[in-house]
């Protein structure tokens, strides 16, 4: 997304129609154009002034509160004006037509905080924290984007990158001065150990990543089970409707069905999944193929049975919840203390079920600090970054020449900087800020 420096608009408040449109202007014709469309053209800074706003004909669209922000003291580093009117449908595109007519463009997704980046306002990070910050459908999810828009992945990533200068600055002195006896006994030995907690640091993200991920994208939760256990009913209860077509034959359940729900402060993916039992159906074997699947990338697993049966047991993990259905059907199977007991037909005991599913969420979630990766391409940039670090190591180990650990190093240097925006290829920018709504 190339950057055009002129004058920028939008709407940066909920789709009309609402109690109050706010519209956003931010460029180098914001001043000429509070003089072409306001009745009042010489606003105090940082202070909201009653105003009209007029369309071409100088008739007036509405009345409302006018903002100017000069620059660079702004969002974007720009002059910046903020008019909020009444929020009516022909009102907003009345007004979105005369800051139009006066010299503006609609602006792009993002490009608000595009501008804002490459004024210097805010890093990469800290600009992904902004959309997150809107999208936030949990507490979890706000409290993670708040730690990063306060700059905690920024110092995480900077911090990694002021470690590899150093070590190059080693390496470069090495390489700028040969002949001196001991340059190579002095540089490998601190460039070695600084590699290697740095790569166990990023190792380590990686691995907290995995749930970081998850608290801004949601974990994933999988109802399993044999035909007719009520995994279906089950998901209507947690859904609060019926997300799933339920029968008593069995079988009905033929591919996965996911529903999104928040509990506990954490966004989650239930997923009902097919009956799990040897069948020559094709089609639902495919679905038990599925499920399987299913089980494989969930983050938790309830295995829900009938509480007249007993429990099968082979494909249980540690940390997986056993759940026993239609427990006012008759005296329970095999029964343990462990297992939470249900009638997902009536909804008893759901709610304990709930509470237990928070439960375990809470235990993956509760050693992770700040966020360290919360999105894929913070994730492939540090991927990408360890493969530098271990070729970096083994050219040290085999002693194949300062040139060799020093580029390694550059590129791993580089790949973090990708993360924060300090080497910024376009395309990298275009990526992250296409995904923001237009306004931002």
């Amino acid at each position: 997304m190339a950057l055009r420096r002129d004058t920028i608009c939008a709407l940066a408040s909920g789709p009309p129609p609402a109690a109050i449109a706010t519209l956003r202007v931010s460029g180098p014709d914001v001043r000429s154009l509070i003089s072409k469309r306001l009745s009042v053209s010489d606003l105090k800074p940082r202070h909201a002034t009653l105003v009209d706003l007029f369309d071409e004909s100088r008739d007036v669209v509405d009345s409302g509160l006018a903002v100017f922000m000069p620059g660079p003291a702004s969002y974007t580093g720009e002059d910046t004006l903020e008019i909020s009117l009444h929020g009516g449908r022909i009102i907003t595109e009345l007004a979105l037509t005369s800051i139009m007519d006066a010299g503006a463009r609609l602006a792009e997704p993002g490009e608000f905080t595009r501008r804002a980046f490459e004024a210097g306002k805010l890093d990469l990070t800290r600009a992904e924290a902004v959309a997150d910050l809107i999208d936030a459908e949990s507490e979890v999810q706000l409290a993670q984007a708040l730690k990063q828009m306060g700059g905690a992945l920024e110092a995480l990533y900077d911090g990694w990158r002021r470690d590899l200068t150093k070590c190059l600055a080693l390496l470069e002195a090495s390489i700028d001065f040969p002949d001196e006896e001991d340059a190579p006994e002095r540089v490998d030995a601190p460039v070695r150990e600084t590699l290697s907690v740095l790569q166990s640091d990023l190792q380590r993200a990686l691995e907290q990543g995995n749930i970081t991920e998850r608290i801004r994208d949601g974990f994933k939760v999988a109802i399993l089970g044999r035909p007719n256990a009520g995994k279906s009913t089950l998901l209507n209860q947690l859904a609060k409707r019926e997300a799933a077509i339920v029968t008593d034959i069995p079988g009905t359940t033929r591919d996965v069905i996911e529903v999104r729900l928040t509990l506990g402060g954490y966004v989650v993916w239930i997923s009902d999944t097919a009956g799990l039992r040897e069948t020559s159906d094709i089609v639902e074997a495919e679905g038990v193929r599925r499920a399987f699947k299913t089980a494989e990338e969930a983050d938790l697993r309830i295995w829900l049975y009938d509480s007249r049966d007993d429990f099968d047991s082979a494909h249980v993990q540690p940390g997986d919840l056993i759940v026993a259905n239609k427990c006012d059907l008759g005296g329970p199977g095999n029964v343990s203390r462990e297992t939470l007991q249900i009638v997902a037909k009536t909804g008893e005991g759901v709610i304990a079920l709930e509470a237990k599913i928070v439960d375990r969420l809470m235990s993956l979630t509760r050693n992770v600090g700040a966020p360290m990766i919360t999105r894929a391409r913070h994730r492939q940039g540090i991927e990408r970054a360890m493969v530098h670090l271990i070729q970096a190591q083994d050219h040290l180990q085999s002693q194949t020449g300062a040139e060799f650990v020093a580029e390694d190093v550059r590129m791993a240097s580089r790949e973090l900087g990708t993360l924060t925006g300090h080497i910024d290829p376009d395309t990298v920018l275009g990526a992250v800020f296409s995904s923001f709504c237009i306004g931002k």
